[in-house]
């Protein structure tokens, strides 16, 4: 057994007799655990406690783990709940090797970095809510990936994989609004207040949002001083929030630190820098924007950066949460609370493109759930099919893929937040804000994700969460006294996205052009080229009408990283990557 470590920080490693550990990540309730030593120290006590799962389920924390016990000669590695830390292997006839990103391991005799084909063609053709349906699998044909929540131990030549957490359907709580909102304010607070406990000089990212919000405003009564937060700032009126920002600096901000991004982003270079550090494209153009803010948290000096990511999820703060709350509203018989709540939806969240009303409410649950006790939602086939026709047939057939749709509930709303944690809007997110914040120095907190809020939250009643056309009714009420009046009512929500359709125009698009154009291109025989000049010339038409009309930079977004990550994959040598090797030889 070889373990070598790459970084800025000392590894986190201990041995005790038999035992071998090393832990990627860290356990937020050292007061509850083993006292001494370091975390894996503290794995290694518990362990002799109780066993594995019982030392795993003691642990709050963001982890990947590995032990090595050389009397039993068993390898066990673990994943935390979410996934907040990654952790990957490849398991091969005389090899068993394990990293927290795919390089390392394709650098060895015999693991070839071969893209694993259905995950090229979902990146090429689909949304990106597909690219995480497999959560077993990477980018790479060779390469697994542990999935959260779970426990592979390596004996005898055999690997078993088995759940050590799991979220079951247990009954609502029946306490009242207000008992509820105190608990939530108690499990937030505490939640932030143990990761800023363990923060190296943090720094929070802000959006005009209530759940950066709420995070920093923890952490100023958690730490009792002001923070420093970073935002990202658009040119583009649309998607800057700014003003939606300001009711914080006065009462919780030590120091605003807006990066500020215009309309001309050099997109290309920039996806390069962020493919060579990913291992893999990149599922979304909001994570552009925290590249370039990670980098400036980096560079003036700060350690770590908090984040509001799981709120959404967790509160029901994605507008299309309604449709489920609907269903559900429709599923337990009460009609006239459902004709209420879809003509409040309607008259707060009007859009000229995404247009609310009452038919288009109830062809939603029609389309996305299946109207049954059982709490089932289906895939959103409008949504996933919409660039079918760019993927060349004869690459690979996706009409007739459908991705898992988990229901261990019978509520349809905590369905689809289910599916989102484990299969769909966090996982990637959560892999690009490691990479980022890893390549930048920096370590990441996410307090949402905190599992015993994660744990109270799906046994909230969805009227806790949404009603009267507004979401994340819990988070406002348990915000009270803590965030500015302003933002805690705020009910418009512009969200955490960037304006790549302005970035993939003028020269930018000239450069997607170009690509397209090339012979490396248009061998690897991915894409229909013609379907995908016509998308262009529909892009170009519909930003240069103005009209308030779907584009088509999504799409472009992913076609530009998918293309820069093969053509970095075509660079690698056929032996391996020659410099990850001479790591691993060294010993480290």
């Amino acid at each position: 057994m070889a373990l070598g470590a790459v970084g800025w920080r000392t590894p986190v490693t201990a041995r005790r007799g038999d035992r071998l550990v090393a832990v990627d990540g860290t356990f937020f309730n050292r007061d509850e655990l083993p006292a001494g030593g370091n975390d894996a120290e503290r794995f290694v006590s518990l362990c002799e406690q109780g066993g594995i799962d019982a030392a795993l389920s003691r642990i709050n924390g963001d982890f990947a783990i590995a032990m090595w016990d050389a009397q039993a000669e068993s390898l066990v590695l673990a994943r935390d709940r979410f996934g907040l830390k990654p952790l990957y292997y490849v398991n091969r006839p005389r090899l068993f090797a394990f990293a927290s990103q795919p390089r390392v391991l394709l650098s060895l005799p015999g693991v070839p970095a071969t893209p694993y084909a259905p995950f090229v063609a979902r990146f090429a053709a689909s949304h990106y809510r597909t690219f995480d349906n497999e959560p077993e699998r990477s980018p790479y044909d060779a390469v697994s990936q542990l999935p959260a929540g779970c426990l592979l131990e390596v004996k005898n030549g055999v690997a078993m994989q088995r759940r050590w957490w799991v979220l079951e359907e247990v009954p609502d709580f029946e306490a009242t609004t207000g008992e509820l909102a105190e608990r939530y304010r108690a499990l937030l607070l505490d939640a932030v207040s143990r990761r800023v406990k363990v923060a190296e000089r943090p720094a929070f990212t802000l959006s005009g949002g209530l759940d950066s919000s709420s995070v920093v405003s923890c952490g100023v009564l958690a730490s009792g001083a002001k923070q420093h937060a970073f935002s990202s700032v658009y040119a583009d009126a649309t998607f800057d929030e700014s003003d939606e920002i300001r009711p914080m600096l006065a009462e919780k901000i030590a120091a605003w630190h807006p990066v500020k991004l215009g309309n001309d982003v050099d997109v290309l270079p920039i996806v390069a820098q962020m493919v060579a550090i990913h291992d893999e494209p990149v599922a979304t153009a909001t994570w552009l924007s925290h590249f370039l803010l990670a980098k400036q948290v980096a560079g003036e000096g700060f350690g770590s950066l908090f984040g509001g990511l799981g709120g959404d999820e967790l509160n029901a703060g994605e507008y299309e949460y309604f449709v489920f709350h609907f269903a559900d509203l429709a599923q337990a018989g009460r009609t006239a609370d459902l004709d209420h709540e879809i003509a409040r939806w309607a008259a707060h969240h009007d859009h000229p493109i995404y247009r609310k009303d009452r038919a288009i409410a109830l062809a939603a649950m029609a389309r996305l759930t299946d109207r049954s006790p059982r709490g089932i939602n289906l895939a959103d086939r409008d949504r996933l099919g919409r660039y079918l026709n760019v993927l060349r047939d004869d690459f690979f057939d996706l009409s007739g893929w459908s991705p898992v749709m988990d229901h261990p509930f019978t509520s349809h709303l905590k369905n689809r937040t289910f599916q989102d944690i484990f299969r769909e809007t966090a996982p990637c997110c959560l892999r690009a804000e490691d990479r980022q914040c890893t390549a930048a120095g920096l370590d990441r907190y996410d307090p949402f994700f905190d599992h015993r809020l994660v744990e109270f939250m799906f046994r909230i009643p969805g009227s806790a969460k949404v009603g009267e056309g507004t979401t994340k009714l819990l988070l406002r009420a348990a915000m009270r006294g803590i965030l500015p009046e302003e933002t805690r009512t705020r009910i418009k929500k512009t969200g955490w996205n960037a304006p790549a359709h302005a970035w993939f125009t003028g020269p930018g698009l000239e450069s997607v052009r170009d690509l397209i154009a090339s012979q490396r291109f248009r061998e690897r025989a991915i894409y229909n080229t013609a379907e995908v000049e016509r998308l262009i010339g529909e892009h170009i038409a519909i930003m240069n009408s103005g009209e308030p009309r779907e584009n088509h930079a999504m799409f472009l977004w992913q076609l530009v990283n998918l293309e820069l990550w093969l053509r970095a994959l075509d660079d690698i040598p056929e032996d391996g990557m020659e410099a990850e090797r001479r790591i691993l030889k060294g010993g480290a």
